[in-house]
């Protein structure tokens, strides 16, 4: 142990999820994320007004390519809220969008696949 009580051999600094996020469990920015929602790195440059730390950053240079939210947290090894917090944070600033995944197509009628059955069979 070093003279530090938040310095741990093993694991290297411990820092509390709230540290990252300011204390915050929400962010200033409404927004409805679950975890299937996509996030992508806003594709003109924007000079926000944002302060980034490095775990913004982090956000920023895996979402060049659309991650879900689920994928940013563990690739991050972060807690999901928060990464969420640390995505509204860059939404508000408009650094980054997202998205929600393509619903599950519904299943069509039975008496439509019926139809397309019969429409084989006569072929």
């Amino acid at each position: 142990m070093t003279g530090h009580e938040w310095f741990d051999e093993e694991a290297g600094p411990i820092v509390r999820p709230f540290t990252l996020t300011g204390g915050r469990t929400e962010s200033g920015h409404r927004s409805d994320l679950d975890l299937m929602t996509l996030v992508v790195r806003a594709s003109e440059p924007v000079y926000g007004s944002l302060l980034l730390t490095p775990e913004h950053e982090a956000i920023l240079h895996l979402a060049s390519d659309p991650l879900t939210v689920a994928e940013l947290a563990s690739e991050l090894d972060l807690a999901v809220g928060v990464v969420k917090v640390l995505l509204g944070d860059l939404l508000a600033d408009r650094r980054i969008t997202v998205r929600r995944p393509a619903p599950v197509a519904q299943f069509p009628n039975p008496r439509i696949i019926e139809e397309v059955i019969h429409g084989l069979q006569a072929l």
